[in-house]
């Protein structure tokens, strides 16, 4: 399996689970419905788990164009290998949306509001404020790359940057993930991944649910240029540091 294909498995198979999570707890007549927030941030952390497992051992398991410009920024990972990479998580990042809206399908339709079905798909603040949305996500990218470089270590290199290799490199970044989500998420729904909000909005927009709303591009931004911009203040941090 190629690198570009262990990035769109796991990018996939990510948001499969992530949207996944978001559907059943807020979509009507789920099994889980008003599940909870906890419900959302732990799945969220186990869907990063997969993902990491699936990709780890052939790409490194970015699954995020943040983590990857992060790392080649440090002069961790080629550049050369960056625009491939993005691609994959994109595409991924797509599929899995679309395998959500097509699981919970009779769900979409059976749910009135077009806040909770954009919500699926894409994150959005809890108080509506760009310049606070911005910095609340940069800092949790900052936080979750930083980590990430410590947890990396040893095992990178300028043309495989692994963030986890296999179960056990795996898990601590599920639980930064995780508590990212429990302590930092309650104010934009912790994107800190333009893959995980950028290609499932697309979804939304092109996807023929019923009773749609807008895609919210003007907000569409943030989760993209916030954690661009907390990962390359994470590898400027990092350099400074090492």
């Amino acid at each position: 399996m190629s690198p570009f294909i262990a990035e769109f498995i796991g990018t996939a198979v990510l948001i499969l689970l992530g949207d996944g999570v978001v559907a059943n707890v807020i979509l009507k007549d789920t099994k889980g419905h008003n599940g909870g927030w906890i419900a959302i941030t732990t799945a969220w952390a186990l869907a990063v788990y997969v993902g990491v497992v699936l990709a780890g051992p052939v790409s490194g398991a970015h699954l995020n164009p943040a983590v990857t410009l992060g790392l080649a920024l440090a002069g961790k990972f080629s550049w050369a290998l960056v625009p491939s990479y993005v691609a994959a998580q994109m595409l991924g990042g797509a599929l899995g949306a679309f395998l959500v809206w097509l699981l919970y399908k009779d769900h979409f339709d059976r749910t009135p509001e077009p806040g909770l079905k954009l919500a699926v798909f894409c994150t959005g603040p809890a108080i509506r404020n760009h310049a606070n949305n911005f910095i609340n996500e940069v800092i949790g990218t900052l936080v979750l790359m930083l980590t990430i470089f410590y947890i990396a270590g040893a095992e990178m290199t300028a043309t495989h940057a692994a963030i986890g290799l296999g179960s056990v490199g795996a898990l601590p970044v599920a639980l930064l993930v995780w508590v990212i989500g429990l302590a930092l998420g309650g104010t934009t729904g912790y994107a800190i991944n333009p893959a995980r909000d950028l290609a499932p909005r697309i979804m939304h927009a092109l996807l023929p649910l019923r009773d749609k709303g807008p895609s919210e591009w003007s907000y569409a931004w943030i989760p993209v240029l916030g954690p661009l911009a907390g990962a390359a203040l994470a590898a400027l941090l990092f350099v400074q540091l090492a």
